[in-house]
Order: C-alpha cells, then structure tokens, then sequence
C-alpha cells in the first residue's frame, strides 16, 4: 500500500517532471511565442509542485488525509502499471520537430490529468478536493492550449505554409 506521502510525493515528481520537459523544449523551439507558452506552462507547474509539497507537509501525523489509505497498494500498482504517468524523465532532444513536441506534451498532461482524477476519486476532504478540481482544470487548459499550438504546427499545415 502507498502512502500519502508516496502518492503526494508521485504528484510532485510528475509536476517537476512537467517542468524539466517544457524548460528543455524551449531550448529546442524557434517559434518565440511558442517558447512564450512552454515557460508558462513551466512556471505553473512549478506551482503545482508547491501545492503538493504543501499537502505533503500537512498530511504528516494528520488523519484528514484517511482517504490515501483507501488507495491500496495493488490497486494504485495496477492503474500506474507499466505506464509511467509522466514519472519517466522525457527528453525533447529525442523529438524531431515542434509537432512532436508538442504531441508528446499532450499525453504527458493526459498522464497528470489521469493521475490526479485517480486521486480525487478517493479524497474526502473538501478543501483538498476542491484545490485538486482546481489543478485539474489547470491541467485541461493546458492541453487545450497545448491543442491549439499543435493545430498551427500540425505536418500538413506546414507543407501548405512551405509551399506559399
């Protein structure tokens, strides 16, 4: 069975995770604007980050967070598995372009998504789970933002850009 603190700490290692992906992307970028969202996108999850440390230091020697134990061990080894919930380090040096970039961030948020809602199905507290809706729709604005940038950028448009 994992801990709260294991989970929280999980929760951390994906939004570092995130961030180390998107600050080393931007060096991979030469769209400006789109460097402009990846820091942005970074710097939020910095945030996160510091939400789930909170949670973490709260949790200790509390029982508000009896909604963790829950979660058991097989379980939760069972829904992360073999997928790696964007715990595995990605490395944009790896991607060809800022398509693939940029499709690699949409699953990565995907994984964070579908991590956090695994967790909220469990979480009793009212104000917990209210700030995890809140990171959750931070997380789906992101892949929406993430969308957009991706439809400007998608192989097909770029060849009919190339051949104006």
């Amino acid at each position: 069975m994992f801990s709260i603190q294991e989970i929280l700490s999980m929760a951390i290692r994906i939004e570092e995770n995130g961030e180390r992906f998107y600050r080393q992307a931007i060096a991979r970028i030469s769209d400006q604007s789109l460097a402009s969202v990846l820091l942005c996108l970074a710097e939020e999850e910095v945030r996160h980050q510091q939400m789930f440390r909170e949670l973490r230091e709260a949790s200790e020697g509390s029982g508000k967070f009896h909604w963790a134990e829950d979660i058991g061990g097989s379980m939760l080894q069972n829904v992360v598995g073999d997928q790696t919930f964007s715990l595995k380090e990605l490395d944009p040096a790896h991607f060809t372009s800022e398509w693939k970039i940029l499709k690699a961030a949409i699953e990565f948020e995907n994984d964070t998504i579908l991590f956090m809602e695994m967790i909220r199905d469990f979480v009793t507290d009212a104000a917990t789970l209210q700030q995890l809706n809140d990171l959750i729709a931070e997380e789906q604005r992101h892949k929406e933002t993430l969308h957009r940038c991706l439809h400007c950028r998608q192989p097909a448009c770029q060849e009919l850009k190339a051949l104006n």
